[in-house]
């Protein structure tokens, strides 16, 4: 009997599929995908041995918080498991309305629409409301969910340097006045801990009549009063028009939000395929998210903590005379230049117990190949020891 997986494929797409180098080298390598068999805290296991999870963004270390946990088992109990389709087609219920509303709130925003994963929010808030006809301008290190909704939306795009007002200024005073434009930023950036310089940006945007679009997964319950992010933080809320983002950072759950006036977020609704045909958040996840967000107002905390973590760390890494790309946040980047050096010092954090990710061309910029890593409240002096006594050995090896 010849098994229908032993047969050779014939196509030239299956071809591609069997002669992949990308994922020939990442399987021999092992760099990503683990499996961990459990997780304690900050803590994770795989085959017997203990990391310290350094590359989570996990950054107000709620994940484990009894109130969120016990926010999530109660919502499935009471609505079950799932709505099972589009918001659209079968209806959302009270807690998505509710948990919008206090995002809204919070954001200082007048509307809300939540999603089933930020990357889906992220690409919902460009396809929502930019054209064919449009222009988009965009800081060239922006997150992949947001090329995929600018590809998706069709517009013409026009990239502009990385955080540097004078650039987009440059480029836009070369296009059609007349023409819709959009500009995409974030607020912070994932992979350099850059915080946008939105003050500068901002009067630009206002300048050439801009709709402007700003990502804050990174630094939404970070930046700003109480978390409510970069826009709060520079007293810029309301010239933003759209603020989307994400759950799977600081609200230490899963799915995303867009955020902008009523009539903004109900034309969303009427035209964002990704919002129209997605299926609903479920009922745990929106519990989950909503008791965490009431957390970040209501235990100011973790946010001390974090940032008490985030500066032992930076002085560490100060000491180590390690690049971490000017980072501004609890993303913190360790840039090495050279594929190798990045290999040789994420396997030495590995030998000491400490779990980071590899980040290399062409996913950061040429020369930028660095080890991505990112500080939570959740650790504790214990955990950071650790992380120095692995830094420490690590710089050795390179």
């Amino acid at each position: 009997m010849v098994f229908p997986f032993l047969k050779k494929k014939k196509s030239p797409i299956w071809d591609r599929i069997l002669d992949d180098d990308s994922t020939r080298l990442r399987l021999k390598y092992d760099t990503y995908y683990p499996i961990f068999d459990r997780q304690a805290g900050t803590r994770v296991f795989k085959d017997g041995k203990e990391y310290v999870m350094l590359s989570s963004n996990d950054y107000l270390g709620l994940s484990h918080h009894p109130k969120i946990k016990e926010a999530g088992a109660q919502a499935l109990k009471n609505w079950g498991s799932s709505t099972t389709g589009a918001r659209l087609a079968n209806g959302g219920r009270a807690f998505h309305r509710e948990l919008e509303e206090a995002l809204a709130s919070f954001l200082g925003k007048e509307s809300c629409h939540v999603f089933s994963a930020g990357y889906l929010a992220c690409v919902s808030a460009i396809t929502g409301f930019v054209g064919r006809k449009d222009i988009i301008l965009a800081d060239k290190n922006l997150h992949s969910s947001l090329w995929s909704g600018i590809k998706l939306s069709g517009a013409q795009c026009e990239r502009f340097a990385h955080n540097h007002p004078a650039h987009l200024r440059e480029i836009l005073e070369s296009e059609d006045p007349n023409a819709g434009k959009a500009v995409v930023i974030e607020g912070i950036y994932s992979m350099e801990g850059h915080i946008a310089r939105l003050p500068e940006l901002l009067e630009i945007c206002q300048e050439f009549k801009s709709f402007v679009i700003l990502d804050d997964a990174h630094g939404f319950g970070v930046l700003g009063g109480e978390g409510r992010g970069t826009a709060d933080h520079f007293g810029l809320t309301d010239e933003i028009d759209v603020i989307c983002g994400s759950f799977s950072k600081s609200l230490s759950g899963i799915g995303g939000f867009v955020a902008s006036s009523t009539d903004a977020i109900e034309y969303l609704r009427s035209h964002s395929k990704q919002t129209i045909f997605s299926a609903a958040l479920t009922p745990a996840s929106c519990a989950c998210a909503h008791a965490a967000l009431d957390l970040m107002k209501n235990e100011p905390q973790h946010r001390e903590r974090l940032f008490k973590n985030l500066a032992r760390y930076n002085s560490l890494l100060k000491e180590l005379n390690l690049d971490t790309w000017n980072s501004e946040a609890p993303a913190v980047p360790i840039v090495l230049g050279e594929k190798e050096k990045v290999y040789y010092f994420w396997k030495a954090l590995l030998e000491k117990g400490v779990y980071s990710v590899i980040s290399i061309a062409p996913g950061v910029p040429p020369g930028k190949d660095l080890i991505r890593t990112a500080i939570s409240a959740a650790h504790t002096d214990e955990d950071l020891d650790r992380i120095e006594e692995a830094m420490r050995y690590a710089v050795t090896k390179i």
